[in-house]
Order: C-alpha cells, then structure tokens, then sequence
C-alpha cells in the first residue's frame, strides 16, 4: 500500500491516491446502515418509474430541473421562465447562462447514448459530455494551464488557493484510467456499485480533468453509473437540490478526504444526500402523476374525444407551441393550425395559460411549473 503522502494546497496534487481508498476502516457498521437505507430508496425510486406508463414524460422535466439545479451550484443562474421558454422558441437573445443550462440537458442524453452503446462509461463518454456542456472542441486540460481553485464569496479569505488539482499530461491520464476500470471493472474492484459511486464523485472532482465544468461533468457521470449497473433504469435522480441546499458543507466534506482522509464523513454525507433525494424525487413524481391523471380526467370530461397525445406533451416540457405538436408523430397531427386549435380548447378550460412572446404564441403549464419549481 502506498503511503500518504502530506497535501499541500498550493502545489499540484499529482500525488492524489489512486483507487481504491486506502481507509478501509471508513466503512463501518455505521456507513452500512446508511448504504442500506440509500440503496433502499434508491430501489423504491427506480421500481415507481418503472412501473409509470410514460417514464420518458416525467425524464424529461426532471432532467430539466437538474440541469438548472445543477448549473446554479457552478454560479450559473437562470429564471424559470427563461430556460422553458428556450425550449421552445429560437431566440438570438437567449442569455449564456440559459444556453449553459440547456447545453447539460442535452450533455446528459449524449452521455446515456454513447453508454447504452458501449455498454460502459469510457474517456470519449467523458470527454463528449464535457464538450456539449461547455460548448467547446477542448479536452482533457492542458498542461500548461494553471488550474486553481480559489474560495469564492467576499469574506476575508474569498480569493485564497483551497485546491489544485493534479497536473500533467501522464499524471492526468493515469488518474483517468484508474478511475475508468474502478468504475467499470467490478471483479477487481469488487465493492457495492452506489458506495463506489460515492467514491469515484469524489476522485473525479479531485482529478479535476478539465479547465472547467467539472462538476457538472461529474454529477451527469453518477447518474450513468447508477443506469450503467441496473440500479436506475431512467435518469431521474439528481443530487443537485441536496447540494444546493447544503453547498457548505458540500465542500467541506470534499475537502475532507483531500485534506484529512476523511472518507467517512464524505461517504455518510453523500448517502444521506441520496436517500433523502430518492424520497424527495418519489413525492415530485407522484404529484407529476397525480396531476396529469387529474388534467387528463378533467379534460376528457369536457372533451371527450381530445387527442391524450397532445395532454402528454404538456407534462414533457413546461411550455408548448403548436409547432411542438405537428413535430410529435405520436399526436398525428399535420398542420400548424389544428394544432393550435387544440391548445386554444385548452387554454378555454384554463388548464394551460396563453402568452405571446414576440411574434410566437406559448402555452405555458403553469401547475407543472409551480411542481417542478418547489
């Protein structure tokens, strides 16, 4: 076993250990406990989506709400408003971070494509999710770049080095290496697949592969992880609100093992943070669900022969246009003035709102909104 070696904040951590940990004595009877507990939620979680009879409706807007959450840890702030009305209409004036936030959306279903084919999560995997969220040709960062990470905020110490990470060509790609076959090769690294995930998070952010973008990188690569194991059949569990609501202590816990060799509180931080957002994702899917069987019942009740198809596409993204409807194949609706027809039927019932941004008209569920925004 390789000795620790002292962390020096200012320096390079090219000595940053390889995996597995050397702290075996962190997984005690007490981390058991809670791996159970989170597995058992997790497994709660993935038996619900399974069972609903449109996962890929509630995907979607969960994701959705991810990609915002998960931007917002990195300072990257959007409205609502904005992200779903990006979703829909073509703007030359969408802001940088809007853009961020929709570059990971579809960084995450790049991600799940490129793994589904592969069968496991490899370098181009990595490296392709990081070029869609940062909308970059880059790759893993260059030596030369003098990556360092410093306290944020306007404290006394905002500014102070806390973390640099690893540097150079062979020491970069050594780390990413060992972390692909800790994650992939389960013979050799024979451990419970969500305690490595829990493991790997930390490595990846530690290895710091590339100039930015980062966390995001790696939040996208624990949701392929769990699906890649048969753990999660469907993205839809996202740490980003737990650590929004906890980014201090985020950061310190990181901090922890590279600091202290802390892993036991990292690993009982981490499960905790994924056994509360299984239950937290339980209660929104249920609500999603509960309010689209209750709208779909209402508007058959008033309108008995309205296209379903079309109540549907109302739970996949918050805002809606009738050119969404003509470009669904499963709505079998061909042109653009039928379409609106049937969003105007809706807009009658006050069950979507009607709003006009320019020259486009919007319809906007305005109670999927109010879900997806608490």
């Amino acid at each position: 076993m390789t000795k620790r070696i002292p962390y020096d904040r200012n320096k390079p951590y090219n000595n940053l250990p390889l995996l597995p940990p050397l702290d075996e004595k962190a997984v005690d009877m007490e981390v058991m406990n809670k791996l159970v507990k989170a597995s058992t939620a997790l497994g709660k979680l993935d038996g619900i989506v399974r069972t609903l009879p449109n996962p890929d409706m509630l995907v979607n807007t969960i994701a959705l709400r991810e990609a915002k959450d998960s931007s917002e840890i990195e300072n990257i702030f959007t409205s609502n408003d904005e992200l779903y009305q990006s979703l829909v209409i073509e703007t030359t004036t969408m802001s940088a971070n809007a853009k961020e936030v929709l570059n990971y959306r579809e960084a995450l279903d790049i991600g799940f494509n490129m793994m589904r084919e592969n069968k496991e999560i490899d370098i181009e995997t990595i490296i392709a999710i990081y070029q869609k969220i940062k909308d970059t040709n880059l790759g893993i960062r260059s030596p030369m770049e003098q990556t360092i990470i410093r306290k944020e905020g306007s404290s006394l110490t905002s500014g102070n080095v806390i973390y640099t990470p690893p540097r150079g060509k062979d020491i970069i790609e050594e780390k990413i290496k060992n972390w692909l076959e800790y994650c992939n090769d389960d013979k050799k690294h024979d451990y419970a697949p969500l305690l490595k995930m829990v493991v790997a998070h930390y490595q990846f952010e530690a290895i710091h592969p590339f100039g930015d973008g980062n966390g995001r990188t790696g939040r996208i690569l624990n949701i392929l992880y769990l699906n890649q194991k048969g753990l999660l059949e469907y993205p839809v569990l996202y740490l980003s609100a737990f650590i929004i609501k906890n980014k201090n202590d985020y950061y310190y816990n990181l901090g922890g093992v590279t600091e202290r060799h802390s892993w036991k509180t990292w690993i009982m931080f981490i499960l905790e943070g994924m056994e509360q957002t299984c239950y937290y994702t339980i209660q929104i899917i249920e609500r999603i669900n509960e309010l689209h069987k209750n709208m779909k019942e209402y508007i058959l009740s008033e309108i008995p022969n309205f296209n379903q198809e079309i109540i549907k596409l109302l739970f996949y993204q918050p805002y809606i246009r009738a050119t969404n409807i003509v470009d669904a194949p499963q709505c079998g609706i061909k042109t653009w003035q039928t379409a609106d027809f049937k969003l105007r039927d809706l807009n009658k019932l006050k069950v979507i709102d009607k709003k006009k941004i320019g020259r486009e008209t919007v319809y906007i569920n305005h109670q999927l909104i109010n879900i997806l925004s608490e």
